[in-house]
């Protein structure tokens, strides 16, 4: 099945609460832009994403973070697409050193999963 990724760095306007802390609504728009291009690829067409069957926060997300956010459809109906999602930080910063140190981590955290249908309508169908 087709799949996507993008990859994008949480910056201090996406900070919403104390500590830099990123509300997790971010991922969620992340999601829905990976949706849009597995939608385009599949499609031909943006579609529109009906709604999120399952989402888990699984670890904070601050700014400074390099987020790297996948998704791939799963199941494909006449007019939906089943898709999963899962967001993770790749790099972090490291103020315990100095403003501008960060680190790759070895290990990406997982910090968001999630579920989701999209539809597209037949008469926007361009592909088959």
């Amino acid at each position: 099945m087709e799949k996507a990724m993008i990859r994008v760095r949480m910056s201090m306007h996406d900070a919403h609460y104390g500590g830099n802390l990123v509300d997790g609504a971010k991922m969620l728009q992340i999601f829905g832009d990976v949706a849009t291009e597995l939608l385009i690829r599949h499609d031909g067409d943006e579609g529109l994403f009906a709604g999120y069957d399952k989402v888990e926060f699984k670890a904070p997300v601050y700014a400074g973070d390099y987020i790297e956010a996948v998704g791939e459809i799963v199941s494909v109906g006449n007019t939906s697409r089943k898709m999963v999602f899962e967001a993770r930080k790749v790099i972090a910063p490291r103020p315990d050193i100095n403003e501008s140190a960060c680190d790759v981590l070895e290990e990406p955290i997982v910090v968001c999963r999630a579920e989701g249908t999209c539809v597209v309508p037949k008469d926007k169908q361009r592909r088959k």
